[in-house]
């Protein structure tokens, strides 16, 4: 079997050290309150509505009206969202600095606010090296649903079937296999398991040089 052709990676969590309770550690004075918040208020359910596509002023209006009390510090979600990304994951950025010595082709599909979006791009230059970057925001749409994967897949005129896709999410690894792809499911903490995999590919050497 010849290599894949195409790798597709996800980001939040794979090449993207983003994390809300960078932010509230600051705010709240220990991590039980901020794990409540993040399980009671500021839900990960609430925030892929703005991964869809909603925008963060009617996202806060709306929490806001339903959660009075809490209103700064949902308002703090999206006034210093940035202070919620981390950095890079060294170890997968080195991967992907490797992969795009191959030729293989690289394409990100991400769920991520496209209000938002663009803080990732100016932070994270790498970001360039990719050919394409679906936007989950941006096409109102997003993972685990097959129609995301789709656009990608069109937009680029990728072959599902020559293409491995990671992600640190199995509802969206599990989604991509469905359509063809080699779904790996990967995090970017543990670049060395990501590395092990692609090298048994032939896509990059099976240690770091």
């Amino acid at each position: 079997m010849s290599p894949p052709r195409t790798v597709v990676f996800d980001l939040g969590g794979v090449l993207v050290d983003w994390n809300p309770r960078y932010l509230y550690r600051q705010l709240l004075p220990t991590d039980d309150d901020v794990e409540w918040l993040l399980a009671e208020v500021t839900t990960g359910a609430w925030n892929k509505e703005q991964d869809r596509g909603r925008s963060w002023a009617e996202a806060v209006e709306k929490l806001s009206a339903q959660f009075p009390e809490y209103a700064e510090l949902i308002a703090a979600y999206d006034e210093r969202w940035d202070e919620m990304l981390g950095g890079a994951f060294g170890g997968m950025v080195e991967i992907l600095d490797e992969l795009r010595t191959t030729g293989v082709g690289l394409y990100a599909l991400t769920n991520w606010s496209a209000e938002k979006f663009p803080i990732a791009r100016e932070r994270y230059p790498w970001l360039s090296w990719f050919q394409g970057i679906v936007v989950s925001g941006e096409e109102k749409l997003v993972k685990p649903d097959p129609q995301i994967y789709r656009v990608l897949l069109e937009r680029y005129g990728i072959e599902p079937a020559s293409t491995v896709y990671l992600d640190d999410v199995s509802a969206n690894v599990a989604a991509a296999r469905e359509l063809g792809m080699v779904g790996l499911h990967v995090t970017g903490d543990d670049p060395e398991r990501a590395r092990a995999e692609l090298a048994e590919m032939g896509l990059v050497s099976a240690s770091r040089e």
